[in-house]
């Protein structure tokens, strides 16, 4: 059932094929790090921290939640925090520091109601960063409940959520980030403690939005320039101008663009590519539209409302069903229709292979699921 032509060139490709296999889930296309998996796809929805280990898993072979862990907190070549919309992404470690200064300022005006719902005024959001970086510089790594008590002491009440804007507003600021997590939940730490500058080449303020372009094309392509707005959170404006900066951006009749750097041939996979793709995940999210995703008549069943995005089957790109975890670490999966015995297979084998990925996690990981932290 594969949906790929022999040895098609780009443009002879329907763009799901050409958008799974981009986003490493398509064409046969599994990495060997959790570093190369995000280093490819750019960024790795984590506002749910199991979820988001399980999108890595999806586009590797044979990874173990260890392995993911040694990527977060021991080569630190991946980190978490709140980029992308201002929504929790895990991005290259590497790039923390020049996205947060394009994107953080942009959220944190963006929050300007809720921080005046809550009295968080720009003096008490500065005395907190100060605060919070003592804290952190003495005590870290501390959880957001300890953040929490630290913050108590310049009358933020530790129940509600001031504790919690305050810290995201630390962490946009690039003052903190996400560190190690202690028995499943979220700790944070210094910034500059936990990823130190080494230099090297970093885009300037001016190409920022133009790098962050290009990083989408090489991920998410074909895309057009609203796919990228609303996948970034920039304004329209701010993105046309990064889409514009783009050398090598090739414009199809459609609309929709792809990086010369990124054409080429698209070997297909030897069978349908079937992938188990979490709640949340990139691909099902990335795009404007989803219509090349999902099937219009399935869309609700993957996208309820209410901000929930289910766990999904995607075979060769498309989403042919929604799975779930079935008790501790099984998985049962809700198929849209009946599906050839080959896709059956690769349904078997990929679930398989998420009940192996979660037998690695720790308990507590099992237990915790979304983050609090994320809400």
């Amino acid at each position: 059932m594969t949906l790929v032509p022999d040895n098609p060139r780009d443009d002879a490709v329907p763009d799901r094929l050409l958008r799974a296999r981009a986003q490493a889930i398509g064409g046969g296309v599994r990495l060997g790090s959790a570093a190369a998996v995000v280093e490819r796809v750019f960024a790795v929805q984590a506002q749910d921290a199991t979820a988001a280990e399980l999108g890595v898993r999806a586009r590797s072979r044979g990874l173990t939640a260890e392995d993911v862990r040694r990527a977060y907190e021991d080569d630190r070549s991946i980190l978490r925090g709140w980029f992308m919309r201002g929504t929790l992404h895990t991005i290259p470690g590497s790039d923390a520091r020049w996205v947060l200064r394009l994107l953080g300022p942009r959220v944190i005006a963006a929050t300007a109601s809720r921080y005046r719902q809550l009295g968080l005024d720009d003096d008490l959001r500065e005395r907190a960063d100060r605060h919070l970086a003592r804290a952190l510089s003495a005590h870290g790594p501390l959880t957001r409940a300890e953040l929490a008590e630290h913050l108590a002491k310049l009358g933020v009440d530790p129940a509600g959520q001031a504790p919690y804007h305050l810290i995201r507003h630390a962490t946009l600021s690039g003052l903190a980030c996400h560190g190690p997590r202690r028995a499943g939940e979220t700790t944070y730490v210094l910034l500059d403690d936990w990823l130190p500058e080494r230099g090297g080449e970093q885009p300037s303020p001016q190409d920022a939005a133009a790098e962050l372009a290009r990083r989408y094309l090489r991920a998410y392509a074909p895309a057009g320039v609203a796919d990228f707005a609303t996948w970034s959170g920039l304004p329209v404006t701010a993105a046309r101008r990064a889409w514009a900066q783009q050398a090598g951006l090739r414009v199809r009749p459609d609309g929709s663009a792809v990086l010369d750097e990124a054409a080429g041939e698209v070997p297909g996979a030897d069978a349908a590519d079937v992938r188990l793709l979490p709640a949340y995940d990139d691909y099902l999210t990335g795009y404007r539209s989803r219509d090349a995703v999902v099937d219009t008549a399935y869309q609700q069943r993957v996208f309820p409302g209410g901000g929930v995005i289910r766990p999904a089957v995607a075979v060769d790109g498309l989403a042919v069903g929604t799975w779930a975890r079935h008790g501790a670490r099984g998985v049962r999966v809700d198929a849209f229709a009946a599906l050839p015995p080959e896709v059956q297979a690769g349904i078997e084998a990929e679930a398989a292979d998420v009940t192996r990925f979660l037998r690695t996690l720790p308990p507590a990981a099992l237990a915790v699921g979304r983050d609090p932290a994320a809400s």
